[in-house]
């Protein structure tokens, strides 16, 4: 019994102890591990086939588009120039989309050049005030 407190048995149980820990530890990180790996492959299975049904949606929307335009073209065939040649009406709706690619291009003109170039413009002068506050013993009051 004196053997089982003395000191070399009690480094003993401490050491397995601590060494049982260890290999917990390392047995619970590499579970953690491969539990994160698994979940995201699950979520990038997952966004992938969404990516691939929104693809296949956004085909849907162009060709519903070409479709829909196609139908503007007839009716302005029909509606203004019946009698005339068909080309009329599909002029017309060039024509018309053209002029709205004009104005999406002009409005994406005015705000790139309103957005560059992108410097945080307030946060540089607040940096410069600050500067300044600490070079002079008493700071001069913002204008």
């Amino acid at each position: 019994m004196a053997e089982a407190n003395s000191p070399q048995s009690e480094n003993g149980g401490l050491g397995a102890a601590l060494a049982d820990v260890s290999e917990r530890t390392t047995a619970i990180v590499r579970e953690e591990i491969e539990l994160a790996k698994a979940e995201i492959s699950d979520k990038i299975t997952k966004l992938a086939m969404a990516a691939a049904v929104g693809a296949a949606a956004g085909i849907f929307i162009v060709v519903g588009l070409l479709f829909l335009l196609d139908t503007v073209a007839w009716a302005f065939w029909a509606g203004l120039y019946h009698g005339s040649n068909i080309w009329a009406g599909f002029l017309t709706t060039a024509g018309l989309l053209f002029i709205l690619a004009g104005l999406g291009g002009f409005l994406v003109w005015r705000l790139v050049k309103k957005g560059t170039p992108p410097v945080p413009k307030m946060a540089i002068d607040e940096a410069k005030l600050v500067r300044e506050s600490f070079k002079s013993p008493t700071p001069e009051p913002k204008p």
